[in-house]
Protein backbone atom coordinates (compact mmCIF):
# COMPACT_ATOMS: atom_id res chain seq x y z
CA UNK A 1 0.00 0.00 0.00
CA UNK A 2 2.80 2.43 0.92
CA UNK A 3 4.72 1.92 -2.34
CA UNK A 4 1.53 2.24 -4.33
CA UNK A 5 0.69 5.54 -2.61
CA UNK A 6 4.24 6.76 -3.21
CA UNK A 7 3.77 6.04 -6.89
CA UNK A 8 0.56 8.04 -6.91
CA UNK A 9 2.28 10.90 -5.07
CA UNK A 10 5.13 11.05 -7.57
CA UNK A 11 2.67 10.85 -10.46
CA UNK A 12 1.03 14.01 -9.14
CA UNK A 13 4.33 15.84 -8.67
CA UNK A 14 6.37 14.77 -11.71
CA UNK A 15 4.74 17.02 -14.29
CA UNK A 16 6.18 20.19 -15.87
CA UNK A 17 3.98 22.67 -13.98
CA UNK A 18 4.60 21.23 -10.51
CA UNK A 19 8.33 20.72 -11.13
CA UNK A 20 8.62 24.33 -12.28
CA UNK A 21 6.84 25.50 -9.11
CA UNK A 22 9.28 23.49 -6.96
CA UNK A 23 12.32 24.82 -8.84
CA UNK A 24 11.27 28.46 -8.51
CA UNK A 25 10.34 28.16 -4.86
CA UNK A 26 13.49 26.31 -3.85
CA UNK A 27 15.48 29.20 -5.37
CA UNK A 28 13.28 31.74 -3.58
CA UNK A 29 13.67 29.78 -0.33
CA UNK A 30 17.46 29.73 -0.68
CA UNK A 31 17.46 33.51 -1.22
CA UNK A 32 15.28 34.06 1.86
CA UNK A 33 17.51 31.79 3.91
CA UNK A 34 20.74 33.38 2.69
CA UNK A 35 19.77 37.04 3.21
CA UNK A 36 20.18 38.04 6.87
CA UNK A 37 16.87 39.24 8.23
CA UNK A 38 14.72 37.01 6.04
CA UNK A 39 13.60 33.54 7.09
CA UNK A 40 11.66 30.55 5.82
CA UNK A 41 8.74 31.57 8.03
CA UNK A 42 8.64 34.97 6.33
CA UNK A 43 8.88 33.36 2.87
CA UNK A 44 5.96 31.03 3.57
CA UNK A 45 3.92 33.85 5.11
CA UNK A 46 4.40 35.98 1.99
CA UNK A 47 3.71 33.16 -0.46
CA UNK A 48 0.83 31.48 1.39
CA UNK A 49 -1.85 33.65 -0.32
CA UNK A 50 -0.57 32.42 -3.70
CA UNK A 51 -1.73 28.91 -2.83
CA UNK A 52 -5.39 29.82 -2.31
CA UNK A 53 -6.32 29.27 -5.96
CA UNK A 54 -3.94 26.35 -6.54
CA UNK A 55 -4.67 22.65 -6.33
CA UNK A 56 -3.64 21.04 -3.00
CA UNK A 57 -0.73 19.24 -4.70
CA UNK A 58 0.72 22.40 -6.25
CA UNK A 59 0.13 24.32 -3.01
CA UNK A 60 2.21 21.91 -0.95
CA UNK A 61 4.82 21.62 -3.70
CA UNK A 62 5.28 25.39 -3.45
CA UNK A 63 5.44 25.41 0.35
CA UNK A 64 7.80 22.41 0.61
CA UNK A 65 10.13 24.05 -1.93
CA UNK A 66 10.28 27.18 0.22
CA UNK A 67 10.76 25.16 3.41
CA UNK A 68 13.64 23.03 2.12
CA UNK A 69 15.36 25.92 0.30
CA UNK A 70 15.22 28.37 3.21
CA UNK A 71 16.52 25.84 5.73
CA UNK A 72 19.58 25.15 3.58
CA UNK A 73 20.14 28.72 2.37
CA UNK A 74 21.22 29.98 5.79
CA UNK A 75 24.61 28.28 5.48
CA UNK A 76 25.60 30.59 2.60
CA UNK A 77 25.64 33.78 4.66
CA UNK A 78 26.83 31.90 7.77
CA UNK A 79 30.03 30.89 5.96
CA UNK A 80 30.59 33.80 3.59
CA UNK A 81 29.25 36.80 5.50
CA UNK A 82 29.91 35.60 9.07
CA UNK A 83 26.20 36.09 9.77
CA UNK A 84 23.76 33.17 10.15
CA UNK A 85 21.04 33.68 7.55
CA UNK A 86 18.53 31.90 9.81
CA UNK A 87 18.57 30.80 13.47
CA UNK A 88 19.07 27.25 12.17
CA UNK A 89 22.56 28.10 10.90
CA UNK A 90 24.05 29.75 13.98
CA UNK A 91 26.45 26.89 14.73
CA UNK A 92 27.60 26.75 11.10
CA UNK A 93 29.44 30.03 11.66
CA UNK A 94 31.72 28.51 14.32
CA UNK A 95 33.87 26.55 11.85
CA UNK A 96 32.56 27.98 8.58
CA UNK A 97 34.09 31.41 9.24
CA UNK A 98 37.64 30.11 9.99
CA UNK A 99 37.49 27.93 6.87
CA UNK A 100 36.44 30.90 4.74
CA UNK A 101 39.24 33.00 6.24
CA UNK A 102 41.71 30.30 5.13
CA UNK A 103 40.37 30.38 1.59
CA UNK A 104 38.35 27.17 2.03
CA UNK A 105 34.93 28.77 1.68
CA UNK A 106 34.10 26.53 -1.30
CA UNK A 107 34.93 23.40 0.68
CA UNK A 108 32.83 24.57 3.63
CA UNK A 109 29.91 25.40 1.34
CA UNK A 110 30.20 22.08 -0.48
CA UNK A 111 30.19 20.09 2.77
CA UNK A 112 27.28 22.09 4.11
CA UNK A 113 25.24 21.56 0.95
CA UNK A 114 25.88 17.81 0.76
CA UNK A 115 25.10 17.18 4.41
CA UNK A 116 22.03 19.42 4.25
CA UNK A 117 20.84 17.19 1.42
CA UNK A 118 21.64 13.95 3.27
CA UNK A 119 20.24 15.22 6.57
CA UNK A 120 16.99 16.09 4.85
CA UNK A 121 16.77 12.62 3.30
CA UNK A 122 17.42 10.98 6.65
CA UNK A 123 14.52 12.82 8.29
CA UNK A 124 12.25 12.20 5.29
CA UNK A 125 12.89 8.47 5.67
CA UNK A 126 11.91 8.74 9.33
CA UNK A 127 8.83 10.74 8.35
CA UNK A 128 7.76 8.18 5.75
CA UNK A 129 8.45 5.03 7.76
CA UNK A 130 7.92 5.59 11.47
CA UNK A 131 6.06 8.88 11.85
CA UNK A 132 2.99 7.64 13.78
CA UNK A 133 4.82 5.76 16.60
CA UNK A 134 7.36 8.57 17.03
CA UNK A 135 4.60 11.15 17.21
CA UNK A 136 2.73 9.02 19.74
CA UNK A 137 5.81 9.04 21.98
CA UNK A 138 6.47 12.77 21.64
CA UNK A 139 2.87 13.73 22.44
CA UNK A 140 3.24 12.06 25.84
CA UNK A 141 5.95 14.51 26.82
CA UNK A 142 4.68 17.06 29.32
CA UNK A 143 6.14 19.93 31.37
CA UNK A 144 8.33 17.59 33.44
CA UNK A 145 10.06 16.13 30.39
CA UNK A 146 10.43 19.42 28.52
CA UNK A 147 11.92 21.16 31.55
CA UNK A 148 14.42 18.35 32.09
CA UNK A 149 15.48 18.39 28.42
CA UNK A 150 15.89 22.18 28.46
CA UNK A 151 17.88 22.00 31.70
CA UNK A 152 20.20 19.39 30.24
CA UNK A 153 20.72 21.49 27.12
CA UNK A 154 21.57 24.52 29.26
CA UNK A 155 24.24 22.57 31.16
CA UNK A 156 26.00 22.00 27.83
CA UNK A 157 26.84 25.71 27.64
CA UNK A 158 30.34 24.94 28.92
CA UNK A 159 31.03 23.04 25.69
CA UNK A 160 30.72 26.22 23.62
CA UNK A 161 32.30 28.58 26.16
CA UNK A 162 35.79 28.65 24.70
CA UNK A 163 38.68 28.95 27.14
CA UNK A 164 36.65 30.19 30.11
CA UNK A 165 33.72 28.15 31.41
CA UNK A 166 32.96 30.94 33.88
CA UNK A 167 32.59 33.52 31.12
CA UNK A 168 30.46 31.09 29.13
CA UNK A 169 28.14 30.52 32.07
CA UNK A 170 27.89 34.28 32.63
CA UNK A 171 27.07 34.78 28.95
CA UNK A 172 24.39 32.07 29.11
CA UNK A 173 22.89 33.68 32.22
CA UNK A 174 22.71 37.03 30.41
CA UNK A 175 20.86 35.34 27.53
CA UNK A 176 18.36 33.72 29.90
CA UNK A 177 17.82 37.04 31.70
CA UNK A 178 17.20 38.96 28.50
CA UNK A 179 14.67 36.34 27.42
CA UNK A 180 12.56 37.04 30.52
CA UNK A 181 11.75 40.60 29.41
CA UNK A 182 8.09 41.01 28.46
CA UNK A 183 4.81 39.47 29.55
CA UNK A 184 5.12 36.42 31.78
CA UNK A 185 3.85 33.36 29.88
CA UNK A 186 1.99 31.96 32.90
CA UNK A 187 0.29 34.87 34.67
CA UNK A 188 0.50 37.70 32.13
CA UNK A 189 2.51 39.93 34.48
CA UNK A 190 4.90 42.39 32.77
CA UNK A 191 8.56 41.87 33.70
CA UNK A 192 11.58 44.09 33.08
CA UNK A 193 9.65 46.37 30.73
CA UNK A 194 10.70 49.58 32.58
CA UNK A 195 7.60 51.33 31.33
CA UNK A 196 8.47 50.68 27.65
CA UNK A 197 5.32 49.40 25.95
CA UNK A 198 7.26 47.73 23.12
CA UNK A 199 9.13 45.57 25.64
CA UNK A 200 5.88 43.87 26.59
CA UNK A 201 6.39 41.55 23.63
CA UNK A 202 9.97 40.83 24.65
CA UNK A 203 12.95 40.58 22.31
CA UNK A 204 12.47 38.57 19.12
CA UNK A 205 15.14 35.99 18.29
CA UNK A 206 15.83 37.24 14.76
CA UNK A 207 16.73 40.87 15.68
CA UNK A 208 18.80 39.59 18.61
CA UNK A 209 20.72 37.20 16.35
CA UNK A 210 21.30 39.83 13.65
CA UNK A 211 22.54 42.35 16.17
CA UNK A 212 24.96 39.94 17.87
CA UNK A 213 26.41 38.66 14.60
CA UNK A 214 25.91 41.30 11.89
CA UNK A 215 26.17 44.66 13.67
CA UNK A 216 28.93 43.48 16.01
CA UNK A 217 30.91 42.29 12.97
CA UNK A 218 30.51 45.72 11.38
CA UNK A 219 31.67 47.47 14.56
CA UNK A 220 34.61 45.08 14.86
CA UNK A 221 35.64 45.74 11.24
CA UNK A 222 35.34 49.52 11.65
CA UNK A 223 37.42 49.40 14.81
CA UNK A 224 40.17 47.30 13.21
CA UNK A 225 41.97 49.31 10.55
CA UNK A 226 44.33 46.44 9.87
CA UNK A 227 41.42 44.22 8.84
CA UNK A 228 41.54 42.99 5.26
CA UNK A 229 38.96 45.11 3.47
CA UNK A 230 40.01 43.96 0.03
CA UNK A 231 38.56 40.49 0.24
CA UNK A 232 40.32 37.19 0.86
CA UNK A 233 41.85 34.55 -1.34
CA UNK A 234 39.36 32.03 -2.70
CA UNK A 235 40.79 28.65 -3.68
CA UNK A 236 39.44 26.81 -6.69
CA UNK A 237 37.38 23.74 -5.87
CA UNK A 238 36.55 20.56 -7.70
CA UNK A 239 33.17 18.94 -7.18
CA UNK A 240 31.95 19.75 -3.70
CA UNK A 241 35.44 20.53 -2.43
CA UNK A 242 36.11 17.50 -0.22
CA UNK A 243 37.33 13.96 -0.83
CA UNK A 244 35.59 10.61 -0.39
CA UNK A 245 37.97 9.90 2.47
CA UNK A 246 36.81 13.01 4.30
CA UNK A 247 33.22 12.09 3.52
CA UNK A 248 33.64 8.62 5.04
CA UNK A 249 35.30 10.04 8.17
CA UNK A 250 32.11 11.94 8.95
CA UNK A 251 29.75 8.94 8.92
CA UNK A 252 29.18 8.71 12.68
CA UNK A 253 29.07 12.47 13.09
CA UNK A 254 26.41 12.56 10.37
CA UNK A 255 24.27 9.78 11.86
CA UNK A 256 24.46 11.23 15.38
CA UNK A 257 23.59 14.73 14.17
CA UNK A 258 20.66 13.45 12.11
CA UNK A 259 19.25 11.60 15.09
CA UNK A 260 19.55 14.74 17.22
CA UNK A 261 17.98 16.92 14.54
CA UNK A 262 15.11 14.55 13.85
CA UNK A 263 14.41 14.02 17.55
CA UNK A 264 14.41 17.73 18.33
CA UNK A 265 12.27 18.42 15.27
CA UNK A 266 9.66 15.95 16.49
CA UNK A 267 9.44 17.67 19.89
CA UNK A 268 7.09 20.66 19.41
CA UNK A 269 8.55 24.08 20.13
CA UNK A 270 12.28 23.40 19.66
CA UNK A 271 13.08 23.35 15.94
CA UNK A 272 16.28 23.86 13.98
CA UNK A 273 17.53 26.80 16.06
CA UNK A 274 18.18 24.38 18.95
CA UNK A 275 19.04 21.35 16.83
CA UNK A 276 22.06 22.86 15.09
CA UNK A 277 23.72 24.08 18.30
CA UNK A 278 23.07 20.87 20.24
CA UNK A 279 24.36 18.73 17.37
CA UNK A 280 27.52 20.85 17.25
CA UNK A 281 28.01 20.43 21.02
CA UNK A 282 27.49 16.66 20.74
CA UNK A 283 30.00 16.45 17.88
CA UNK A 284 32.57 18.34 19.93
CA UNK A 285 32.03 16.17 23.02
CA UNK A 286 32.34 12.93 21.02
CA UNK A 287 35.34 14.07 18.98
CA UNK A 288 38.86 12.77 19.52
CA UNK A 289 40.15 16.31 18.87
CA UNK A 290 37.65 18.72 20.50
CA UNK A 291 40.31 21.43 20.66
CA UNK A 292 40.11 21.79 16.86
CA UNK A 293 36.46 22.84 16.92
CA UNK A 294 36.16 26.52 16.18
CA UNK A 295 39.37 26.54 14.15
CA UNK A 296 37.74 25.48 10.89
CA UNK A 297 37.16 21.73 10.53
CA UNK A 298 34.58 19.76 8.54
CA UNK A 299 33.12 18.18 11.69
CA UNK A 300 31.83 21.61 12.71
CA UNK A 301 30.05 22.05 9.37
CA UNK A 302 28.65 18.53 9.08
CA UNK A 303 27.01 18.44 12.51
CA UNK A 304 24.84 21.60 12.39
CA UNK A 305 23.91 21.30 8.72
CA UNK A 306 22.89 17.64 9.06
CA UNK A 307 20.85 18.43 12.17
CA UNK A 308 18.98 21.52 11.00
CA UNK A 309 17.81 19.83 7.79
CA UNK A 310 16.96 16.66 9.67
CA UNK A 311 14.69 18.82 11.84
CA UNK A 312 12.58 19.60 8.74
CA UNK A 313 11.20 16.09 8.42
CA UNK A 314 11.07 15.75 12.21
CA UNK A 315 8.87 18.84 12.56
CA UNK A 316 6.42 17.43 10.01
CA UNK A 317 5.92 14.22 12.03
CA UNK A 318 3.66 15.69 14.77
CA UNK A 319 1.98 18.00 12.23
CA UNK A 320 0.83 15.25 9.88
CA UNK A 321 0.07 12.56 12.44
CA UNK A 322 -1.31 14.59 15.37
CA UNK A 323 -2.05 18.05 13.98
CA UNK A 324 0.55 19.59 16.32
CA UNK A 325 3.06 22.02 14.73
CA UNK A 326 6.72 21.28 15.44
CA UNK A 327 8.00 24.81 14.70
CA UNK A 328 6.84 28.18 13.37
CA UNK A 329 6.89 27.04 9.73
CA UNK A 330 4.74 23.99 10.35
CA UNK A 331 2.38 26.17 12.39
CA UNK A 332 1.80 28.19 9.23
CA UNK A 333 1.37 24.99 7.21
CA UNK A 334 -1.71 24.21 9.30
CA UNK A 335 -3.31 27.25 7.66
CA UNK A 336 -2.50 25.83 4.22
CA UNK A 337 -4.19 22.55 5.15
CA UNK A 338 -7.26 24.38 6.41
CA UNK A 339 -7.54 26.47 3.23
CA UNK A 340 -7.89 23.27 1.20
CA UNK A 341 -10.33 21.64 3.60
CA UNK A 342 -7.80 19.22 5.09
CA UNK A 343 -7.40 18.50 8.80
CA UNK A 344 -3.89 17.35 9.81
CA UNK A 345 -4.08 14.55 12.32
CA UNK A 346 -4.54 10.79 12.64
CA UNK A 347 -7.22 10.58 9.93
CA UNK A 348 -5.30 12.61 7.34
CA UNK A 349 -3.57 9.54 5.86
CA UNK A 350 -6.91 7.76 5.48
CA UNK A 351 -8.98 10.60 4.04
CA UNK A 352 -6.35 12.42 1.95
CA UNK A 353 -3.53 9.94 1.46
CA UNK A 354 -2.90 11.05 -2.11
CA UNK A 355 -2.20 14.64 -1.01
CA UNK A 356 0.05 13.49 1.86
CA UNK A 357 2.16 11.28 -0.39
CA UNK A 358 2.32 14.08 -2.97
CA UNK A 359 3.72 16.24 -0.15
CA UNK A 360 6.31 13.51 0.56
CA UNK A 361 7.22 13.40 -3.13
CA UNK A 362 7.54 17.21 -3.18
CA UNK A 363 10.01 17.04 -0.28
CA UNK A 364 12.19 14.52 -2.16
CA UNK A 365 12.13 16.48 -5.42
CA UNK A 366 12.79 19.77 -3.58
CA UNK A 367 15.79 18.20 -1.85
CA UNK A 368 17.29 17.17 -5.21
CA UNK A 369 16.58 20.60 -6.67
CA UNK A 370 18.22 22.23 -3.65
CA UNK A 371 21.50 20.35 -4.00
CA UNK A 372 21.57 20.95 -7.77
CA UNK A 373 20.93 24.70 -7.48
CA UNK A 374 23.45 25.19 -4.67
CA UNK A 375 26.11 23.05 -6.38
CA UNK A 376 25.73 25.23 -9.47
CA UNK A 377 25.86 28.35 -7.30
CA UNK A 378 28.92 27.52 -5.14
CA UNK A 379 31.34 29.18 -7.54
CA UNK A 380 29.10 32.25 -7.68
CA UNK A 381 28.52 32.47 -3.94
CA UNK A 382 32.21 32.44 -3.03
CA UNK A 383 32.76 35.61 -5.05
CA UNK A 384 31.09 37.48 -2.19
CA UNK A 385 34.41 37.11 -0.37
CA UNK A 386 36.08 39.27 -3.03
CA UNK A 387 33.76 42.20 -2.31
CA UNK A 388 35.52 44.75 -0.04
CA UNK A 389 34.07 44.77 3.45
CA UNK A 390 33.50 48.52 3.45
CA UNK A 391 31.10 47.93 0.54
CA UNK A 392 29.54 44.65 1.66
CA UNK A 393 28.88 45.22 5.36
CA UNK A 394 26.79 48.42 5.06
CA UNK A 395 24.55 46.67 2.52
CA UNK A 396 24.16 43.72 4.90
CA UNK A 397 23.28 46.04 7.79
CA UNK A 398 20.57 47.70 5.70
CA UNK A 399 19.10 44.30 4.84
CA UNK A 400 19.21 43.28 8.51
CA UNK A 401 17.39 46.42 9.62
CA UNK A 402 14.76 46.07 6.90
CA UNK A 403 14.30 42.40 7.77
CA UNK A 404 14.01 43.20 11.49
CA UNK A 405 11.32 45.79 10.78
CA UNK A 406 9.47 43.43 8.45
CA UNK A 407 9.31 40.75 11.14
CA UNK A 408 6.68 42.53 13.28
CA UNK A 409 6.45 45.96 11.60
CA UNK A 410 8.01 47.53 14.71
CA UNK A 411 10.70 50.21 14.78
CA UNK A 412 11.56 48.78 18.19
CA UNK A 413 13.08 45.71 16.48
CA UNK A 414 15.49 47.99 14.61
CA UNK A 415 16.69 49.44 17.93
CA UNK A 416 16.96 45.87 19.22
CA UNK A 417 19.36 45.01 16.38
CA UNK A 418 21.51 48.05 17.16
CA UNK A 419 21.50 47.49 20.94
CA UNK A 420 22.46 43.83 20.65
CA UNK A 421 25.11 44.76 18.10
CA UNK A 422 26.74 47.01 20.70
CA UNK A 423 26.40 44.24 23.31
CA UNK A 424 27.99 41.72 20.94
CA UNK A 425 30.88 44.10 20.23
CA UNK A 426 31.56 44.57 23.95
CA UNK A 427 31.38 40.83 24.58
CA UNK A 428 33.84 40.16 21.78
CA UNK A 429 36.15 42.88 23.09
CA UNK A 430 36.25 41.35 26.57
CA UNK A 431 36.29 37.76 25.23
CA UNK A 432 32.84 36.65 26.33
CA UNK A 433 31.47 34.00 23.91
CA UNK A 434 28.24 34.79 22.03
CA UNK A 435 27.02 31.22 21.59
CA UNK A 436 26.06 30.62 25.25
CA UNK A 437 24.03 33.84 25.17
CA UNK A 438 22.06 32.63 22.15
CA UNK A 439 21.62 29.18 23.71
CA UNK A 440 20.36 30.71 26.96
CA UNK A 441 18.05 33.05 25.06
CA UNK A 442 16.48 30.17 23.12
CA UNK A 443 16.25 27.56 25.87
CA UNK A 444 15.68 29.79 28.91
CA UNK A 445 11.99 30.52 28.17
CA UNK A 446 11.33 26.84 27.49
CA UNK A 447 12.89 25.85 30.82
CA UNK A 448 11.02 28.57 32.74
CA UNK A 449 7.62 27.90 31.19
CA UNK A 450 7.74 24.15 31.75
CA UNK A 451 9.20 24.48 35.25
CA UNK A 452 6.28 26.69 36.28
CA UNK A 453 3.75 24.44 34.56
CA UNK A 454 5.24 21.40 36.24
CA UNK A 455 5.20 23.06 39.67
CA UNK A 456 1.55 23.98 39.18
CA UNK A 457 0.73 20.37 38.30
CA UNK A 458 2.72 19.13 41.31
CA UNK A 459 1.32 21.81 43.66
CA UNK A 460 4.79 23.20 44.29
CA UNK A 461 6.55 19.88 44.92
CA UNK A 462 9.64 19.81 42.70
CA UNK A 463 10.37 16.19 43.59
CA UNK A 464 7.28 15.20 41.58
CA UNK A 465 9.42 15.81 38.48
CA UNK A 466 11.29 12.62 39.36
CA UNK A 467 8.08 10.61 38.96
CA UNK A 468 8.70 10.79 35.21
CA UNK A 469 11.53 8.41 34.19
CA UNK A 470 12.50 10.64 31.26
CA UNK A 471 12.61 13.77 33.41
CA UNK A 472 14.48 11.98 36.20
CA UNK A 473 17.10 10.73 33.72
CA UNK A 474 17.74 14.15 32.17
CA UNK A 475 17.83 15.94 35.55
CA UNK A 476 20.36 13.41 36.83
CA UNK A 477 22.50 13.79 33.71
CA UNK A 478 22.23 17.59 34.03
CA UNK A 479 23.52 17.45 37.62
CA UNK A 480 26.42 15.22 36.58
CA UNK A 481 27.24 17.57 33.70
CA UNK A 482 27.16 20.58 36.04
CA UNK A 483 29.36 18.83 38.62
CA UNK A 484 31.84 17.95 35.89
CA UNK A 485 32.01 21.58 34.77
CA UNK A 486 32.41 22.91 38.32
CA UNK A 487 34.94 20.21 39.14
CA UNK A 488 36.98 21.00 36.03
CA UNK A 489 36.87 24.71 36.83
CA UNK A 490 37.98 24.04 40.42
CA UNK A 491 40.89 21.89 39.24
CA UNK A 492 42.04 24.61 36.84
CA UNK A 493 41.93 27.19 39.65
CA UNK A 494 43.97 24.91 41.92
CA UNK A 495 46.55 24.38 39.18
CA UNK A 496 46.88 28.13 38.63
CA UNK A 497 47.31 28.74 42.36
CA UNK A 498 49.89 25.96 42.57
CA UNK A 499 51.83 27.34 39.61
CA UNK A 500 51.58 30.86 41.00
CA UNK A 501 52.83 29.66 44.40
CA UNK A 502 55.67 27.72 42.84
CA UNK A 503 56.68 30.76 40.78
CA UNK A 504 56.54 33.01 43.86
CA UNK A 505 58.72 30.59 45.85
CA UNK A 506 61.32 30.41 43.13
CA UNK A 507 61.52 34.20 42.97
CA UNK A 508 62.18 34.49 46.72
CA UNK A 509 65.14 32.11 46.59
CA UNK A 510 68.54 33.76 46.08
Amino acid sequence: MGLEMFGIGFAYVVNPATLFIILIDVVVGIVFGAIPGLTGTMAIALCLPLTFEMTPVNSFALLMGLYVGSCSGGLISAILLKIPGTPSSIATTFDGIPMADRGEAGKALGAGIVYSFLGGFFSFAVLFLIAPPLAAISVRFGPYEYFAIALFALTLISSVSGDSALKGMASGFVGMTLATAGISPMDGFPRFTFGVIELAGGFSLLPVMMGLFAVSELLRTVGNRDDDTAGVEVRKIRGFGFTMGEFWEQKWNFVRSCLIGTGIGILPGLGGSSANILAYIAAKKCSKHPEKFGTGILDGIVAPESANNAAVGGALVPLLTLGIPGDTVTAMLIGAFMVHGLNPGPLLFQHSGDVVYALFASLIVANFVMIAVEFWGIRIFVNLLRVPKHVLLPAIIVMCLVGAFGLNNRVFDIWTVIAFGALGHLMHKYRYPLTPLILGFILGPMAELNLRRGLQMAEGNFFSFFNSPVAAFFIAVSLLSLLRVLGGWGLRMMRRQYRGGATGTSKEQP
